[in-house]
């Protein structure tokens, strides 16, 4: 199968995954808090379970990757992501949205990012790099395409009927592109990759300094998600320059997958994870001291920044440790991102609300100003130790 195949698939797949599920509460937490008549707490409580429940998961899905390979879990998590969807569309209170929300923890834990670059490194190895950043070429529109479609759905069918709708785009289009496009990856011997200095866990430190940028990065990422237009407000920004500002953290994301595609492809992941990771605490050291006139600079740093994040998560083990068990060391890194990624929406809000927005971008430029320092704890493996990894 030709690679641009593949990669266009993963794209495509995880679009609709992310759309279906991740997206899913922007537009479905009113409709579903009201018919169902709960507060909008319990809902974003249950989803924030469902969310720590799939990053506990994570090493389970990336360890059966690195043994099968990716195209029958992804092809199953179609299957399940369809299950909880269904099990959503018939929810009649707190007990039946848990277990659709459970489910569809479930499908996120094996079925999103970390999977897809899994199933990637387990068919290129080393050579994984540019089809990791294609696939979030794609799925960088996730948001752009899922909202307006959940959307149109729900003015059409109601939520119950959307829900029935994005389960049957998993049977339909997710399912078949995972199952019959994505060749089956033979497991790879073993790598004898360079030794790194472990923690007293036994953990490499590596490993450590990685998991927690990671976590630091997507707490902000999903902070900003959820509360940047309010944040653009509070600092004196009419409402419509912060929807328009907002607006754009989307393009800026695409635009800068581009740019690590095109003119950063032949550069090292590490030095694209370091600019990444020092965009955000740069705007928000600037919109702090200038105030709302750079409101729409921000936003494109912080866009920027957080799109190109996305391929360091996928490319820097790789590049690190090599394709054997990637799968299973992506689903450890990723494990405490998807936890802090539960409560950042709730913790960022109580800073935002009660100390203000300089406060809140004290919190999340020092984050990502204390993740781009450690990266520079981690050096990148020479041409000596990965001919001598190769054997």
């Amino acid at each position: 199968m030709r690679r641009s195949v593949v990669v266009s698939t993963l794209g495509i797949t995880q679009t609709l995954a992310w759309g279906s599920t991740y997206y899913l509460t922007a537009v479905f937490a009113d409709p579903i808090s009201d018919s169902l008549q709960l507060p909008h707490a319990w809902f974003f409580g249950i989803f924030s379970a469902a969310l720590l429940l799939s990053g506990l998961l994570g090493p389970l899905a990336g360890r059966m990757i690195d043994k099968h390979g990716g195209r029958d879990v992804l092809a199953t998590t179609n299957l399940v992501f369809a299950a909880g969807l269904l099990c959503l569309s018939s929810a009649s209170g707190v007990a039946t949205l848990a277990l659709a929300w459970g489910l569809l923890g479930i499908g996120m834990g094996f079925g999103l990012y970390e999977a897809a670059f899994a199933t990637a490194a387990g068919l290129y190895g080393r050579e994984a790099r540019n089809a990791i950043t294609g696939i979030t070429l794609f799925a960088g529109f996730a948001s752009t395409v899922g909202w307006p479609t959940s959307a149109v759905f729900i003015e059409h069918f109601g939520w119950r009927g959307a829900c029935i709708a994005w389960a049957v785009l998993h049977l339909v289009i997710g399912l078949p592109m995972n199952r019959l496009l994505i060749p089956k990856a033979h497991p790879s011997a073993p790598e004898r990759t360079p030794e790194h200095a472990a923690a007293p866990s036994g953990i490499p430190w590596t490993m450590v300094v990685l998991a927690a940028v990671f976590g630091a990065t997507w707490f902000v990422s999903t902070a900003l998600a959820a509360h940047l237009p309010r944040l653009l407000e509070a600092m004196g920004a009419t409402t419509a320059t912060a929807i328009f500002a907002a607006s754009l953290v989307g393009p800026a994301q695409v635009a800068a997958r581009m740019v690590e595609f095109t003119l950063l492809r032949g550069l090292s992941p590490m030095i694209s994870a370091r600019l990444a990771t020092c965009l955000h605490p740069l705007g928000a050291l600037l919109f702090a001291i200038v105030g709302p006139v750079f409101a729409v600079p921000f936003v494109l740093l912080h866009g920027a920044g957080n799109g190109m994040l996305t391929i360091a998560r996928g490319t820097l083990p790789l590049a690190l440790f090599g394709p054997a068990g990637y799968g299973l060391r992506t689903g450890i890194l990723s494990a405490p991102a998807r936890i802090l990624q539960g409560g950042a929406p709730l913790l960022f809000g109580i800073v935002l609300d009660h100390a203000g927005p300089r406060y809140a971008l004290l919190l999340s430029g020092t984050m990502t100003g204390l993740s781009f320092l450690a990266l520079f704890a981690l050096t990148m493996p020479t041409m000596a130790m990965k001919a001598a990894a190769r054997g």
